[in-house]
């Protein structure tokens, strides 16, 4: 009877011994990449329409913070910008009427060289005296003169407005960069959906108060997840970056549910193991993490359990 007892015992230990031999070789948890969405504007939630589960577009928009302030900071910007605007010198009626008059000089003083022509030929033949010659040269010598005024005040005009609409304008400008940026900031009062995924955590209402940095959602994209798990250093020449891996998780009814995955990360530094973490050597003291990204089917959830089959 004894004997019997012994050969029950061992046999059950044999069995035991025989169940704790893992049949994978590595095993770690799923993640995503998660993003917290959080808000870019102070101000009252006006809309959020998000809901966890729910899948969002890139560059969808799903909410907006009340942004009046700024609107009304803009409009007052924009006043200011109008009426110096207003203030602008336009010197174009005085400057017209300065080359009108300097047209007509031009025209008087070629009529005057052209009379001193034919006065000079008659003083040559002496039929006209030189006093006269004397006297027309006179008058051509202040026509030039006027005409060079008149163009001195043409100049004039242009520079004065010139000076002062640059010293307006220089006033102008500053206040078009404080529009630029208070409509960014309304911008940013709109909620935008910075990435393609599903919402894993909603941590604002409409009606709450939303300050620049407060978390609003949590999103990842699950349609591709990423069994991060640890190998230990004898294992390493196995694997390689883009490896096919087979990747499982339990289906529930005792058996397995099969994914094909591929290696995208090695650790290329050791670390101790972590305590829930399992290798095929158990509790191995240095091990190293890898990466596998396995396309979801809708079964795999982030945190669930997997395990891979590097052969």
């Amino acid at each position: 009877m004894k004997k019997l007892y012994i050969f029950f015992l061992a046999t059950i230990v044999v069995f035991s011994s025989c169940n704790n031999q893992k049949d994978f070789d590595a095993a770690g948890n799923f993640e995503a990449d998660e993003v917290i969405v959080s808000a870019q504007q102070n101000g009252a939630i006006l809309s959020f329409e998000v809901t966890e589960g729910q899948k969002l577009d890139l560059n969808q928009s799903v909410g907006q913070i009340d942004i009046e302030a700024q609107r009304l900071q803009k409009d007052q910007t924009s006043a200011v910008i109008t009426s110096l605007q207003q203030k602008t010198v336009i010197p174009d009626p005085q400057i017209e009427i300065a080359r009108k008059q300097l047209a007509v000089q031009e025209e008087q003083l070629v009529y005057l060289n052209n009379e001193k022509r034919r006065l000079q030929n008659l003083v040559n033949a002496d039929a006209a005296p030189q006093k006269q010659l004397d006297d027309l040269n006179q008058q051509i010598v202040q026509a030039q003169k006027q005409i060079e005024v008149t163009k001195q005040q043409i100049n004039s005009y242009s520079e004065t407005a010139a000076n002062q609409n640059r010293a307006i304008l220089s006033e102008k400008n500053p206040l078009e960069k404080s529009t630029a940026l208070i409509q960014y900031q309304i911008h940013k009062g709109q909620i935008i959906n910075p990435v393609a995924g599903t919402i894993l955590t909603k941590y604002a209402m409409v009606g709450e108060m939303a300050t620049i940095g407060r978390p609003l959602y949590k999103i990842a994209n699950i349609d591709t997840l990423t069994l991060k798990a640890y190998i230990t250093g004898d294992q390493l020449p196995q694997i390689k970056l883009g490896q096919s891996v087979k990747v499982r998780i339990d289906d529930g009814k005792g058996g397995y549910k099969n994914y094909q995955g591929a290696i995208n990360w090695i650790s290329d530094k050791s670390e101790f193991t972590p305590k829930t973490i399992q290798t095929r050597r158990e509790r191995e003291n240095l091990v190293y993490a890898i990466k596998i990204r396995v396309k979801n089917d809708g079964f795999l959830k982030i945190g669930m359990y997997g395990e891979a089959i590097f052969k």
